[in-house]
């Protein structure tokens, strides 16, 4: 277990959250999604006895999360239910899972955060079909500087009627995520129009290969690209289709310099499920039913006669891969800043994250599936009383935890009710992964190896 504690200096950050209150008082604290981050920044408000109201795009409670509800996390419950949450669960008579049990997707929806929006304290404060398409402060655009610290914000909601809706906060926390952003397959990170002219024929994230998708890949020579934690559960899932007597093909691309950087920590991985995926395609791998490409960098796509090719670079030399049926990108994600333009933040060109992040959580520099202690400090905008948590605060870094978003919310709640201690102390408890890296050796290739670089 990796414990940390970070308490940071006790002055009072008393003058900007003076502002924050005087920004209509009355006016409620709205957090963004409705998923895991989401419900826990409610429940922290809820019990901390502030307004608040949660806008929810989807139809449902946990609506990315139901996109990928097939997938077992290889972190059981122990990590992915808040404290605060539990609280007013509990009060409810709820029935917690045992917290070493391995949830699906769809069981972190069903039996936790379904339950969770529907306790009294919190259900009357959700509205679904809710979409953010602007966030601005009142009156004033985001060139517009005096007293703006003191506007309130004005958030612009399509709910599907004829007229956009606007509705004021006091502050604003962003737990959107990144999930319906995928990144494209291009090496060069670029969507290109030959990409998305072969969309039927690509699917973004993990299909749910034994249940709906699996006549759709069954006997079909089928393209996984990516190296972590998803393409391996692909990977995995369309082994089993073989071994159910569906004799087709894999092709495992990636960019890594060699395969042996995806196994992962083993053994090591304080998560039991984590470490034994990287185990597992490693049999997999080493059985010679999946053909690796490594590293491979893609540069178009392209299809003719009902069949694609990944034409690009394979260890410095142009090559193409033919004849292939299916495609499946797990590449990651990026967050989404659209409807964000015109609110004054500090973003890292390269990782997309919180600034104050970046450095932690650099893919470029860390392999560590942990990252230290941070909070409201961290997460502070130039837009005084708006924040960004969860897994869009990492941006397009892959490593992030659900306790790790539930410790930022926590952290956030107490600052804007008054409780700067509070914010101030931030505890983590995560898992090792058993490999944690930082820096870069020499010769430019290979991270070297420490014991910890949180």
């Amino acid at each position: 277990m990796n414990t940390q504690t970070t308490c940071c200096s006790t002055t009072p950050q008393t003058i900007q959250l003076e502002r924050t209150k005087k920004t209509a008082p009355d006016l409620p604290v709205v957090v963004l999604g409705a998923g895991p981050i989401g419900l826990a920044a409610a429940a922290h408000l809820s019990l901390a006895g502030e307004k608040f109201l949660v806008l929810e795009a989807g139809d449902r409670i946990g609506h990315h999360v139901l996109q990928w509800g097939h997938v077992r996390l290889f972190s059981p419950w122990q990590y992915n239910i808040d404290k605060a949450a539990r609280a007013l669960l509990d009060r409810s008579g709820w029935n917690a899972p045992g917290e070493d049990k391995l949830p699906t997707g769809a069981e972190l929806v069903e039996d936790y955060l379904m339950k969770l929006a529907a306790v009294p304290e919190l259900e009357p404060f959700i509205r679904l079909n809710a979409r953010v398409s602007a966030i601005s402060r009142k009156h004033q655009d985001k060139l517009k500087t005096a007293n703006r610290e003191h506007q309130a914000f004005v958030i612009y909601v399509e709910t599907g009627g004829a007229e956009t809706e606007r509705i004021e906060a006091k502050a604003v926390i962003d737990a959107t995520g990144t999930w319906g952003q995928p990144n494209p397959l291009q090496a060069d990170g670029v969507w290109t129009q030959s990409e998305r002219s072969q969309q039927a024929h690509i699917f973004y994230g993990i299909p749910d290969i034994h249940g709906k998708d699996r006549e759709r890949y069954a006997g079909k020579h089928a393209a996984v690209i990516g190296g972590g934690h998803s393409a391996i559960n692909t990977l995995l899932d369309l082994a089993v289709l073989e071994d159910a007597g569906h004799q087709g093909k894999i092709s495992w691309i990636l960019r890594k310099p060699k395969i042996e950087d995806v196994y992962g920590g083993g053994a090591e991985d304080a998560l039991e499920a984590r470490g034994e995926l990287g185990a597992r395609v490693h049999e997999l791998v080493d059985s010679g039913r999946v053909k690796v490409f490594t590293p491979f960098r893609i540069e178009q796509v392209s299809g003719k006669e009902g069949k694609l090719s990944l034409t690009g670079e394979w260890q410095g030399k142009s090559h193409s891969i033919e004849g292939i049926d299916e495609i499946i990108v797990n590449t990651g994600s990026r967050p989404d800043f659209h409807f964000l333009k015109e609110l004054r933040l500090k973003i890292d060109d390269a990782t997309e994250s919180i600034e104050a992040l970046a450095s932690l959580i650099d893919p470029n520099v860390h392999s560590c599936g942990t990252v230290r202690p941070h909070g409201e400090k961290e997460l502070r905008q130039p837009e005084e009383g708006f924040y960004i948590a969860g897994m869009k605060s990492y941006g397009r870094a892959p490593t992030f935890l659900l306790a790790t978003g539930y410790e930022q919310v926590r952290s956030i709640v107490s600052y804007l009710t008054g409780d700067i201690a509070a914010s101030e102390k931030v505890e983590l408890e995560l898992p090792e992964t058993g490999v944690c890296s930082s820096g870069v050796s020499k010769n430019g290739q290979q991270p070297t190896a420490i014991g910890s670089c949180c």
